[in-house]
């Protein structure tokens, strides 16, 4: 089983559109259109899984920079996610999200 990266994708492209494209290929297992979980739109992106590693690898060959709905795709393998590290928090550039930019008194006491 190979995980397909599929990307440049038009917010209209659909999980049947891609299906139809990749099967040309060989046995598509799943097809997975990334949507933003506010706006419920395609985030541009989607992950095609192939039964067939060789399948997989023609479909990548020859789906890699071909035009559907208008847009080149960029079809590669997909790699497992590098893990992130945990605890959250931080970050932001030393910009407050109450808008209180540099400079600002401190809320609460140091002691």
């Amino acid at each position: 089983m190979k995980n397909i990266y599929v990307g440049n994708l038009s917010y209209q492209t659909t999980q049947e559109d891609l299906e139809a494209a990749f099967s040309a290929y060989g046995q598509v297992e799943t097809v997975s259109v990334i949507r933003d979980r506010d706006t419920g739109r395609s985030r541009g992106f989607a992950f095609v899984e192939m039964a067939v590693d060789a399948e997989a690898d023609n479909a990548i060959r020859g789906l890699n920079g071909s035009q559907l709905d208008g847009r080149a795709l960029k079809v590669i393998e997909a790699h497992p996610r590098e893990a992130r590290g945990g605890g959250g928090g931080g970050g932001g550039g030393g910009r407050r999200p109450e808008g209180g930019g540099f400079g600002g008194r401190r809320r609460e006491p140091r002691w």
